[in-house]
């Protein structure tokens, strides 16, 4: 039994299922091409009282001595999860389903519950800021204790960086609170220019006590990320993450924010802008502004080219 790899690679999954039932599988997936001299090396190399739950990743055409051993010696294959911007529990605890051998329910539940999440520093509405993106390799049959614990070390281990912990407090704020406002300046730009800017304007509305009124938050407080125009009528909405109804930071993040711009929050320069709104040329940028006088200015030219715009489309 010679092998003969090729470049192509499947995986198969064990869940205590018997040896029997993992057989059937494997001709299934055409790993093995019959059952009997698979279960006999099986049982002549004790790997039924060896092999564990776990997924496991083999090259086509891998010889049946090659995988009893990697079965025996539960060489098992790692997965990598990836994220990216997260903005629900909902959305994590599917994210953690595509990718580890769990159901999004179980993960809701724990996610949900201030119990299960206070030995990693959080609760329910700060959960996600124990999340930093990044791809994170691990086993995919890695528990949700195992899962926090990780995400707990690696979110020290971030903090601890660049002196990200004393330029929070340079700016009077915790990393939690620094994170919190990343998720809402990384909601309203792409440009890397602008969120510095965005970031500075709303620390200064913080120092002055004044509403952030951040069009990001509205959506999250409506649960409806499809918004693309914040209405008069949405902002009595009485969720707490109404931040044109409640002063201060909202109870939570709003996404999980990329790591680069928790670091432009971080270090966003001291100015006087109070105020901004997006360019009447919808290149996506923005003006900033340190009156309400030159904002309305702005604010005016364009909700009126947006109109202009919305009434083109109705044609």
């Amino acid at each position: 039994m010679t092998s003969h790899f090729k470049k192509e690679k499947t995986s198969f999954e064990y869940n205590k299922e018997g040896l029997s039932q993992l057989a059937d599988s494997l001709v299934a997936k055409k790993i093995i091409f019959e059952k009997p001299s698979f279960l006999l090396f099986a049982k002549l190399f004790n790997v039924e009282s060896k092999i564990k739950p776990g997924k496991f990743l083999v090259k086509k055409n891998t010889n049946l001595f090659t995988l009893i051993r990697m079965m025996r010696n539960n060489q098992q294959a790692t997965v990598n999860l990836v994220i990216n911007k997260v903005r629900t529990k909902a959305e994590l605890s599917k994210l953690i389903e595509n990718t580890l051998s769990m159901d999004s329910a179980t993960a809701f539940q724990f996610f949900n519950n201030n119990d299960s999440l206070s030995p990693y520093g959080v609760d329910t509405s700060m959960l996600l800021t124990l999340f930093i993106p990044n791809t994170y390799t691990m086993y995919w049959t890695t528990s949700l204790p195992s899962l926090m614990q990780k995400m707990k070390t690696q979110k020290e281990q971030f903090w601890n960086a660049k002196n990200r912990v004393e330029k929070a407090k340079q700016k009077g704020m915790t990393p939690n609170e620094v994170y919190i406002l990343a998720s809402i300046v990384d909601e309203e730009t792409n440009y890397d220019s602008d969120k510095s800017l965005i970031a500075s304007v709303y620390q200064n509305r913080l120092k002055k006590s004044m509403l952030l009124q951040a069009c990001p938050t509205i959506k999250f407080a409506m649960q409806d990320f499809t918004l693309t125009r914040i209405y008069e009528k949405y902002l009595t909405n009485p969720s707490p993450y109404n931040t044109y109804r409640f002063k201060g930071l909202p109870p939570g993040p709003i996404c999980t924010p990329n790591p680069k711009t928790i670091d432009l929050v971080l270090n966003a320069p001291n100015t006087q802008f109070l105020y901004f709104v997006a360019k009447a040329d919808f290149s996506g940028y923005h003006h900033f502004s340190a009156t309400y006088e030159e904002h309305s200015k702005f604010a005016k030219e364009y909700q009126l080219k947006l109109d202009e715009y919305q009434k083109k489309k109705k044609q």
